[in-house]
Order: C-alpha cells, then structure tokens, then sequence
C-alpha cells in the first residue's frame, strides 16, 4: 500500500451501500412526495442555487446511485418506483406540502432557464409519471386551496341566510301594512 491511500475492504463497502440503502427507503417511507429529477448539465453551484431554494421549503435533495435508489424503493415497498430510475437521478424528498416541490423545481428552471427534467416521482406512496408530476406543481399552495374551499363552502351558507330572510321581510312588510290599515280604519 502506499501512504496516504486508503483502501476500503469489500465487506466496509457493502455495510456503507447497505445504510445508504436503509436511509433512502426511510426517506422514501417518511416523505409526502418524492420527486425524481434528471440534473444532467448542472453546473455544482448551480446545483447548490437549487438546493438552496428547495431548503426553504423543507425539502431534502439528493444525489443517488440508481442501484442503491432501486434496492431502497423495493425495500421500502415501491417496487413500480423501479422503472423511473433510468439516468442520473436526484430526489428531492418533501415532508409537508404535495405540490411545493415540484413547483421549486419548476421555478427554479423557469428563472435559471436550466434544464433540470422531472422524470417522474412518488406521491403518498403512489408512483407519479412525468405528466402527472408537472400537473401537480400546478396546482396552487395548500393555503390557497384551503381558503378556495372555504369561499366555496361560505357561499352557499350566506345564499341560505339571505332565502330565510327573505320571507321574514316580507311578512314584516305585509303586518306592517295591515296594521297601518287598521290604524287608519
């Protein structure tokens, strides 16, 4: 041996495959959504930019062997995962929101003018394709959605409280008269 190399044995190498192996199908397991990316042309510090911008939506991306990501997602039960993992392959792992990482990801191609291409991901343990992945980072955030339904649901209640009134005005109305009447008489 020479100095200042050092030479992993064979069985060190497997034990380290075998938790990078266990952690990708935790992550896999813990994840909302899982988005996978082809990073092909991406220059280090652009790689840092994006990793950055997903940082602030609590989003983890990573770089990873597609061997490793295949055993991970046969682990962790996703075995369909497998056919996406063609390439060089990144995934961005997001705990909280559905649509937010795709979205980051669209952002950040669309202001860099990068070509960072989804490839396809995982959605509450539902494999995604391309298509429906960018279909997801077009819906609008979770606090936009929730307070469309809530305008929605308001709606029809303030419709139904305007019909009983309604009625009730109008009868006050017609007492109102009658008793005029009989005041005159």
């Amino acid at each position: 041996m020479r100095a200042g190399r050092i030479f992993l044995l064979p069985k060190a190498r497997k034990e380290q495959k075998a938790e990078q192996v266990e952690l990708l199908a935790e992550k896999l397991k813990k994840a909302k959504v899982a988005v996978l990316t082809d990073y092909r042309g991406l220059k280090v510090s652009q790689m840092q930019e994006l990793r950055g911008k997903l940082r602030t939506g609590n989003i983890e991306y990573r770089v990873v062997k597609n061997s490793l990501a295949r055993r991970a997602a046969d682990s962790a039960g996703y075995g369909a995962l497998e056919s996406e993992l063609k390439g060089p392959i990144a995934i961005a792992f997001g705990y909280d929101d559905l649509s937010l990482p795709p979205r980051l990801i669209n952002d950040f191609v669309r202001a860099t003018r990068l070509k960072v291409e989804v490839v396809g991901g995982l959605v509450e343990g539902r494999v995604f394709n391309r298509d429906q992945i960018k279909q997801l980072a077009d819906l609008p955030s979770r606090e936009v959605l929730l307070a469309q339904l809530l305008g929605t649901l308001q709606s029809p209640v303030g419709q139904l409280v305007g019909i009983m009134q309604t009625p009730v005005q109008q009868l006050v109305g017609v007492l109102n008269a009658y008793r005029s009447k009989l005041e005159a008489a």
